[in-house]
């Protein structure tokens, strides 16, 4: 679950007043805008990477408005997919478990389910740069789910792929966080994606989310 209750967030000439939603658990919600609505910044307000003026923020229930990133268990998978250039992916995928100190045998296992579910265990010896767009995007998503997140924040995660590549990964999308109940969070400007993955829609413009601007697309 995530929700904001009058969040305000003002940067030199720009802000965000009085931001008032709520994303039940388990949903696929969609943040809608125009580029420079403000998107980019409500992902990582929520991520703790900005900090707001005044309201709060609740996650599954939790107050963590004043919280550190690390403590907000949220996966967030940025536009350009930000994968470690100096690992193969199968490092990349399993990143975040060697952190938390899994073992061996448990982040092998992780990564091959894992990379068979998102369909790219043929990738696993290769480096970020020897893949397509959809590549890296499914490995971004891939490690943004190992890491155990309660929410996952998605920074437009198909805008610069193909026709095709999009269909692809909108089934992989919705098929992966309905397996992992993960609460989504995904951010963009294409409708067509938004009717296709959404169980309901936000319209941020203006600095606002306005009333009556949620849509609930499917029960």
């Amino acid at each position: 679950m995530i929700e904001l209750k009058k969040v305000c967030f003002k940067q030199e000439d720009f802000s965000l007043a009085d931001l008032d939603f709520e994303v039940p658990f388990g949903e696929y919600a969609i943040i809608m805008g125009k580029t420079g609505s403000g998107k980019t910044t409500l992902l990582e307000i929520l991520c703790g990477l900005r900090f707001i003026k005044s309201g709060k923020i609740f996650l599954n229930h939790k107050d963590v408005t004043n919280l550190k990133p690390a403590s907000r268990q949220i996966g967030y998978v940025p536009q350009d997919a930000a994968l470690f250039p100096t690992m193969n992916i199968a490092e990349n995928l399993g990143f975040a478990l060697k952190l938390k100190a899994y073992s061996k045998v448990e982040i092998t296992i992780a990564i091959q389910e894992m990379a068979e579910d998102l369909s790219i265990s043929h990738l696993l010896n290769r480096y970020p740069n020897q893949l397509s767009g959809g590549e890296r995007q499914r490995v971004a998503l891939g490690r943004a789910i190992l890491s155990k997140p309660k929410l996952l924040l998605l920074d437009e995660p198909l805008s610069a792929l193909d026709l095709e590549t999009q269909q692809d990964l909108c089934q992989i999308l919705k098929k992966t966080c309905m397996e992992h109940r993960l609460t989504t969070l995904h951010v963009t400007h294409n409708s067509e994606e938004a009717k296709q993955l959404g169980d309901r829609i936000y319209k941020l413009q203006d600095g606002r989310i306005h009333p009556g601007s949620s849509m609930i697309l499917a029960s």
